[in-house]
């Protein structure tokens, strides 16, 4: 979308929510660009599967109870 800076100072909360839409917002002065206006980057998430592997390590005896189990344990 062009639009010309006059008019962009009416409507600049339209075009801003245009813009975060994924809209590219040409704001052009005397006929010629001026700026564009563009949605944010988005930022690169983690692959889900796999995302921490080798980074979390369980103890060998992470499902053993302690002696302060043992009343509960029998």
């Amino acid at each position: 979308m062009n639009i010309a800076i006059a008019e962009v100072k009416a409507i600049l909360s339209e075009l801003v929510s245009r813009a975060e839409a994924g809209e590219e917002i040409v704001i052009t002065r005397r006929g010629k660009v001026a700026v564009r206006l563009v949605p944010p980057a988005m930022p690169e998430s983690l692959p889900r599967i796999g995302a921490m592997k080798g980074k979390i390590r369980i103890a060998d005896d992470f499902d053993k109870l302690g002696p302060e189990w043992d009343e509960y344990a029998k």
